[in-house]
């Protein structure tokens, strides 16, 4: 029994966990009775109040009051709502003004709605490496990318942690650049006590399904800036205008609005989200204190003006070679010890086809439609990224929802890295080389 005990799970032996860590979305009745609420008001479309906005009586739109929520949660003076995260990275450059012939600075390692909401308003996305010990955006090489032709910066508060906006405001001042924060992980989080989001020309969020808010789908854009928040409005609506006729447009939008339904899940949602992500924090300073002393584990840093982060993810490095074991191998391994994990993305963004290929418009726009005098050749940025080409090779993730667990869970994680690296022997002819 003991030396099945003492097996990997993956060879035969007894897997250290046999439960279940906390499932996704969490909800409860509050939910119900929200989704209940708008179903049986038969007022499911935001844009149904303004029939009659001054109507005694008349229920706020759940909408309206999300935006006003979130946005003031995160410290902005606005919030629009729209369909998801990849829209609101569309409408808010669109609306600050980015178009044809504009370079938008973006990391690799990211989501591709980050880069491909950029040529969605026929902008050319460029890419800069991101920094090993944070996987965020790394300000020297963002100030290496910038030419003539750059007119914004995506930072992305990757996994919840926020960007170095320090350092990335300051270069975007001197070059005269927006900034809009791709918050889609940085529900709750804060950089220097300030919420993510606020703090660029805008930012922008998704509630897609396992983000740590969720309606399934869903995304908003907080922005303190008015004229820019109008145009986001207008640009959600099919280009109308506030306190015009409904049939009067005024320029090129999207359909990309919000749902009355979503919105009520989503209201529920953030109530319960501080506490949430309270835990994740708890739970997350514990595994790196436990996981840092383990061979080959190289744990996330987190710098002092990252001062709430929302873990999305709890992310570290597996060095292959000081472990003993390959990532596919480490990675196997633990999801049959009971743990799942991943190990993100498999490359950098600029070594999808979509880039190697420049498929993006007929006749290769908008990199030759006359409004560009630049040249990108996307297989060159791997040799400009080393550190987001080492990210995806080391990386190691795990959810959320695994840190709305309690400390015992947590134990179960170490216990199983543990494990695996004390049976590391065990795949001795079983594995392939490990990387240098």
């Amino acid at each position: 029994e003991r030396h099945v005990m003492n097996r990997l799970a993956i060879f035969g032996g007894t897997s250290i966990r046999n439960k279940p860590f906390p499932a996704w979305p969490v909800f409860d009745q509050t939910e119900e009775d929200a989704l209940l609420g708008v179903l049986r008001s038969g007022k499911w479309w935001r844009y149904a109040y303004s029939e009659a906005p001054d109507q005694v009586g008349s229920p706020q739109s759940k909408v309206a009051e999300f935006q006003e929520a979130f946005a003031h949660h995160q410290g902005a003076k606005y919030g629009i709502a729209c369909a998801n995260g990849t829209a609101a990275l569309e409408v808010s450059l669109k609306a600050l003004g980015v178009g044809p012939g504009d370079e938008v600075i973006v990391p690799p390692y990211t989501f591709v709605a980050t880069a491909t909401a950029v040529l969605m308003v026929n902008a050319i996305p460029i890419f800069a490496d991101i920094d090993y010990e944070t996987f965020a955006l790394q300000p020297s090489s963002l100030e290496g990318a910038i030419t003539s032709r750059t007119k914004a910066v995506i930072p992305v508060h990757f996994a919840g942690q926020a960007a170095d906006l320090r350092a990335i405001l300051d270069i975007a001042e001197r070059h005269h650049l927006l900034v809009i924060e791709d918050a889609a992980h940085g529900h709750g989080g804060a950089w220097n006590g300030r919420g993510l989001g606020s703090i660029g020309h805008a930012g922008t969020f998704s509630f897609q399904a396992s983000k740590n808010m969720t309606a399934g789908e869903g995304g908003l854009i907080i922005t303190s800036d008015e004229a820019c928040a109008a145009l986001c409005e207008s640009y959600t609506s099919l280009g109308r205008k506030s306190g015009a006729p409904w049939y009067e447009h005024y320029r090129l939008g999207w359909n990309y609005r919000m749902t009355e339904f979503q919105a009520a899940i989503l209201l529920q949602q953030l109530k319960r989200l501080e506490a949430q992500n309270s835990k994740r924090r708890v739970n997350a300073a514990y595994l790196t204190g436990q996981l840092s002393q383990l061979p080959g584990i190289q744990t996330m840093r987190v710098p002092d003006y990252a001062t709430r982060n929302s873990y999305h993810l709890y992310m570290f490095r597996l060095n292959e070679r000081e472990f003993g074991v390959s990532r596919v191998n480490f990675l196997d391994a633990l999801q049959k010890e009971g743990v799942p994990c991943s190990g993100g993305y498999a490359h950098p963004l600029y070594r999808n086809p979509l880039f190697l290929n420049r498929d993006f418009y007929n006749h290769d726009c908008p990199l030759t439609c006359g409004h560009y005098d630049g040249n990108v050749d996307y297989s060159t940025f791997e040799a400009l990224c080393p550190n987001a080409e080492r990210a995806c090779r080391e990386a190691v993730w795990l959810e959320h929802r695994q840190l709305l667990a309690e400390q015992e869970d947590m134990d179960d994680i170490v216990r199983a890295i543990s494990k695996i690296y004390e049976c590391r022997n065990e795949f001795s002819g079983n594995s392939g080389p490990v990387s240098p």
